[in-house]
């Protein structure tokens, strides 16, 4: 069985960091692109970053470029996002995401980012 389980996150203030961690099982982790999804309420969901397989190649959207950080640790399943000088607009349910060879695709449950003064 496939699970993704997200961690990290809390209420910070502007200017905070979070470090949200995504913990994966139930699948070959490392032969697979993963990604950090988020949806602010009443928005729909943000790709914010994404990550090859073996953590070479990485994106992120306009409004988190040079704030956020992805990275992964095949070896022990770990997905990751360093979270810095935080906005309020940053405020959402952070998921990690995979979509298999199949088109599968699998959800975490998320974690909540607050970021308010």
């Amino acid at each position: 069985e496939v699970r993704l389980v997200e961690s990290g996150g809390g209420s910070v203030e502007p200017g905070g960091s979070l470090n949200l961690s995504c913990t994966a099982s139930g699948f070959t982790f490392g032969h697979y692109a993963m990604i950090w999804v988020r949806q602010a309420p009443g928005k729909g969901r943000e790709l914010v970053s994404a990550i090859s397989s073996g953590g070479s190649l990485v994106y992120y959207g306009d409004s988190v470029k040079g704030r956020f950080t992805v990275s992964r640790d095949n070896a022990n399943n770990m997905l990751s996002l360093q979270m810095n000088s935080l906005k309020p607009e940053d405020t959402a349910v952070y998921y990690c995401y995979y979509r298999n060879r199949f088109q599968s695709e699998y959800w975490g449950r998320g974690t909540q980012v607050s970021v308010s003064s």
